[in-house]
């Protein structure tokens, strides 16, 4: 193997190895989509531990919020158009209160969506608890990842 491509290599590999982690800890929960976690493991993961925990703080807070907006719309309006539209505005203007990046209120809006239009069979708050502990696994297991296996600048998970 190349001297280039071993970055890359272990890049790879420490992705992989992550995202499966991640799906098995979900699965270990019982979670119903737990898939969610190595989705979000796989874009947590940072470079660095310091990229990582600012970053994944944004996301842990777009998701609670996003998940506890979309419970309450789909509870007491229902997954309509509109209430979708004005969850979004209403996550918009909590960026103001709560300091909020616009990773965090992408996260938010995908929680939003996820909870809020998508059919389920299930009450909508239980819906967003179960986004949130998968989202919140996805988290902890990259941010452990990049205590115990950091990734060297430099190396295979820069974008090009």
């Amino acid at each position: 193997m190349t001297k280039r491509a071993w970055p890359i290599f272990v890049h790879s590999l420490r992705t992989a190895i992550a995202g499966v982690v991640s799906l098995l800890v979900a699965r270990l929960f019982l979670l119903p989509e737990a898939y969610w976690a190595p989705i979000t493991t796989v874009v947590i993961t940072q470079s660095s531990l310091g990229a990582a925990l600012a970053v994944s703080w944004h996301r842990f807070m777009g998701t609670v919020l996003g998940a506890l907006v979309g419970a309450a719309m789909a509870t007491y309006v229902g997954p309509h158009a509109v209430a979708f539209g004005i969850g979004l505005f209403v996550l918009g203007l909590i960026r103001i209160v709560t300091h909020s990046d616009l990773t965090g209120y992408r996260f938010g809006g995908v929680a939003l969506a996820i909870v809020l239009l998508v059919p389920r069979t299930g009450p909508a708050w239980q819906i967003a608890s179960h986004r949130f502990v998968e989202v919140s696994i996805g988290i902890g297991v990259a941010l452990i990842f990049s205590m115990v296996w950091p990734e060297r600048e430099g190396g295979g998970g820069q974008a090009a």
